[in-house]
């Protein structure tokens, strides 16, 4: 593959391997353990492989404690080293390190992140890819599905995936009305979810308990995805399901999101106006 210099392959050595693949791409280290983790499963436990691949270098993440006076390029080393050890626990086929700034995936164009995707997915061809959500509100994540947008626009028939799903970390997606919520079964493996995310040291002692967080968001989303039936699922995420962005390239972003807004806006005011 042509991947830009900065670039860092990784292939762990508790790799599991199959010719039906997740591709999971992600903004940041631990992203991936958080949004993904229903493909990360889904590859553990079926005929499937996990593909590994993050953007950004993480030079931007907040420091407290042991990680206050970390450099970038100290905070940068250290996340490459948890992201790969996530990978040995996830037993991914591959995990990639793109290196990129945030502020490089946050421009409008950028067409050296556009190709590193389409080289990926070329390679991979994946079935099911698992990204951010065009709803987050973290510009770095929004700036890195879009760009996987504008990868899988640029590819023929052939390498296109069954399904592209946006999934949460910086927004949920619980607003989105249920017809449209995409449910991704998380299983009841609490010890595996909890391992793949203390491992971001850096996060988690550096002041954001992402391995509370998330795991609660799984359960409390379980819980409350239906009002008048007793649970379906132990835990859970919501995805967005984006592949009609890839079935019609000339579908605008912006029109896509604005029916799933308007919708879940006259959702609201119907039942409103129907009790009040």
């Amino acid at each position: 593959m042509n991947l830009n210099k900065k670039a860092i392959e990784y292939f762990p050595n508790k790799a599991k391997k199959s010719t039906k693949r997740i591709l999971g791409i992600s903004a940041h280290q631990d992203d991936l353990e958080i949004f993904g983790f229903y493909g990360i499963n889904k590859a553990i436990n079926e005929d499937y492989s996990f593909v590994g691949v993050v953007t950004s270098d993480g030079r931007n993440s907040p420091r407290t404690g042991e990680y206050a006076n970390f450099t970038d390029k100290m905070m940068i080393e250290a996340r490459i080293k948890e992201q790969e050890e996530a990978s040995e626990i996830g037993h991914y086929e591959a995990q990639y390190l793109l290196g990129y700034q945030s502020s490089e995936i946050q421009q409008k164009e950028n067409d050296s992140i556009v190709n590193d995707f389409v080289e990926l997915i070329k390679f991979y061809k994946p079935e099911i890819i698992l990204t951010h959500n065009l709803c987050d509100k973290h510009p770095t994540h929004v700036g890195t599905v879009i760009k996987v947008i504008k990868a899988l626009r640029q590819l023929d028939d052939e390498y296109m995936p069954k399904l592209i799903l946006g999934c949460e970390v910086w927004r949920d997606l619980d607003w989105l009305n249920d017809k449209y919520k995409v449910i991704l079964d998380c299983g009841e493996d609490a010890e595996l979810q909890k391992d793949l995310l203390t491992v971001f040291k850096s996060q988690v002692v550096g002041g954001k308990r992402y391995d509370l967080a998330t795991v609660g968001r799984r359960y409390s989303n379980a819980t409350f995805s239906a009002s008048h039936g007793v649970d379906s699922y132990k835990m859970t995420n919501y995805a967005m399901d984006l592949t009609p962005l890839i079935k019609d390239k000339k579908l605008s972003i912006a029109d896509f999101l604005e029916f799933y807004l308007d919708d879940f806006k006259k959702e609201v005011l119907d039942l409103i106006k129907n009790i009040d």
